[in-house]
């Protein structure tokens, strides 16, 4: 199983990113799929989950400026990122989810500063 995040990069106060994250040894569509989070000293959290039926949940800090995801054709989730801000710098991981079995990705760092 891999999970291969991109898009990472560093972005000025309200900009844009896109984040990737193409998944390969597992059945895409049964999974679902999120992005985590880690800054530096700070605890992972959940940013954005979408689930095999295409419903998302977000966490409160990023709501309506993330949108998470999937093209179940191409096994690949996205994180659009807009209106960023400092306290969004981290690095960005995805994870895979079904039952039991759990896949996570290397992450991509997202910075961003002016």
């Amino acid at each position: 199983v891999q999970l291969q995040a991109s898009g990472g990069g560093l972005v000025q106060p309200g900009g844009s990113l896109r984040l990737s994250c193409t998944a390969s040894g597992i059945i895409f569509s049964s999974n679902a799929m999120a992005w985590y989070r880690q800054a530096p000293g700070k605890q992972r959290e959940l940013v954005a989950v979408i689930a095999s039926n295409g419903v998302t949940s977000y966490a409160d800090s990023v709501k309506g400026r993330f949108t998470i995801s999937r093209d179940n054709a191409k096994n690949s989730v996205y994180l659009q990122m807009n209106t960023l801000k400092p306290e969004d710098t981290a690095v960005y991981h995805c994870k895979s989810a079904y039952g039991w079995d759990e896949y996570w990705g290397q992450g991509t760092q997202v910075t961003v500063s002016s």
